[in-house]
């Protein structure tokens, strides 16, 4: 069972509950300033793009197979079997290569935090898993914003399309862009009009990743196993530490 999101902008008004309601579920910070600025922060982890009359929403599309993930070198980032790509961030070392490789340029960074971590929205994983809609979906007060099984909301996305042509562009934004994503859709303008990726390949991103990284020198795929490494040494001190009940970096008999 693979669940999604759908949004459709033609129902959308603009009222930024959606952005308040993901803002209060990661405990972040939420002001008139936030909201006035319109893209994705460590902030504010989807946004509301306003063209005109018209809106549209920025978030974590949530790929079929998300180079995000095929990019991490420690598997912070992993695609669940219900949709949703999580993040661990325990995992994660700060290399930022999800960042560069997101085709729809997501995953935001910390840069004000001492030990600053990415940051993404997880689709609302742990209510899914308990049956529950995306915060977003729960919050929306037009139904712009629906959660559901991906079938069925594509379904429901083309239904829409089909009842009322001229009031939509004719297509479903995330059912094939890069391989397809759990987040579709729908707008009465194309993409680029709404400021939101465009002229995107419908195959997965993957397997290009890989075929790019094999030209790249040896140095780049010795340095990732280097930066591995010092990531695994540093974490085992840690779990060792604990196990023997002092703190890290501190030496027995010293």
């Amino acid at each position: 069972m693979s669940l999604a999101v759908l949004y459709d902008s033609t129902k959308c008004v603009g009222c930024r509950e959606c952005e308040r309601a993901c803002s209060g579920k990661w405990g972040l910070p939420y002001n008139e300033a936030i909201a006035a600025r319109e893209v994705l922060s460590e902030h504010k982890l989807t946004t509301i793009v306003t063209r005109g009359e018209r809106y549209a929403r920025r978030m974590c599309m949530h790929c079929n197979q998300p180079t995000c993930v095929s990019v991490c070198p420690v598997a912070a980032l992993q695609k669940t079997e219900a949709g949703p790509v999580v993040y661990d961030e325990k995992r994660c070392m700060g290399c930022r290569y999800c960042m560069l490789a997101c085709p729809f340029q997501v995953p935001v960074y910390e840069w004000t935090r001492t030990q600053p971590k990415v940051k993404k929205c997880d689709m609302c994983f742990e209510r899914l898993m308990a049956g529950k809609p995306t915060t977003c979906s729960e919050a929306c007060p037009t139904g712009a914003t629906i959660t559901g099984r991906r079938e069925e909301l594509l379904h429901e996305a083309l239904h829409r399309l089909a009842t009322n042509p001229k009031d939509y562009w004719q297509r479903i934004y995330g059912r094939r862009e890069v391989g397809g994503a759990s987040v579709l859709m729908i707008a009465a303008a194309p993409p680029e009009e709404l400021g939101l990726k465009a002229n995107l390949p419908q195959h997965p991103l993957p397997l290009l990743t890989w075929q790019a990284l094999s030209f790249v020198p040896d140095v780049v795929g010795v340095g990732s196993a280097l930066l591995g490494g010092v990531y695994w040494i540093t974490h085992r001190r840690e779990e060792v530490a604990a196990a023997e009940g002092r703190k890290p970096g501190k030496d027995v008999g010293r």
